[in-house]
């Protein structure tokens, strides 16, 4: 059997396409592990619980728009605030989500938003205190796909 030029070509194409489909690249998720490392650099250390509280949905029918809000009890004074407070999701590609910063004119450490996750996971919350302390709280949050578990 004798290949003309023209089907030459269209074989070596065939083939180009089939590996460049076949090498499409993946989303990687960060990994717990990660998650906590993040925890651990930002609070300088490991977290307590208490005085942070994470409010996020058990179910998320859509991981595009979940609600989370944080608050944090504190006297909001010039000797005793929260600094900062940060959201880690530990199944994103990316681990870090935002970062909410307070001065004692915020007058009360609360933000709500809405946070796009990947699949289900653990969403962590860690506070920094202006005394130098952190605490954390963490929920988990299961994804569904058109209704269905995720």
């Amino acid at each position: 059997m004798k290949f003309t030029r023209r089907e030459t070509f269209a074989v070596a194409a065939g083939f180009v396409a089939f590996g460049v489909a076949g090498l499409r690249p993946t989303t990687a998720s960060a990994t717990e592990e990660d998650a906590m490392k993040a925890v651990m650099e930002f609070a300088g250390g490991e977290p307590q619980a208490g005085r942070i509280s994470l409010t996020a949905p058990e179910i998320a029918e859509n991981g595009n728009t979940v609600p989370v809000t944080v608050s944090v009890e504190s006297p909001m004074t010039d000797a005793d605030h929260v600094q900062s407070v940060v959201l880690y999701a530990d199944g994103n590609p990316n681990p870090f989500v935002i970062t909410f910063n307070f001065t004692p004119m915020s007058g009360e450490a609360t933000a709500t938003t809405r946070i796009r996750l990947a699949k289900t996971q653990n969403v962590i919350a860690v506070a920094k205190m202006s005394d130098g302390s952190s605490f954390m709280d963490k929920k988990q949050v299961k994804v569904t796909i058109g209704g269905c578990g995720g």
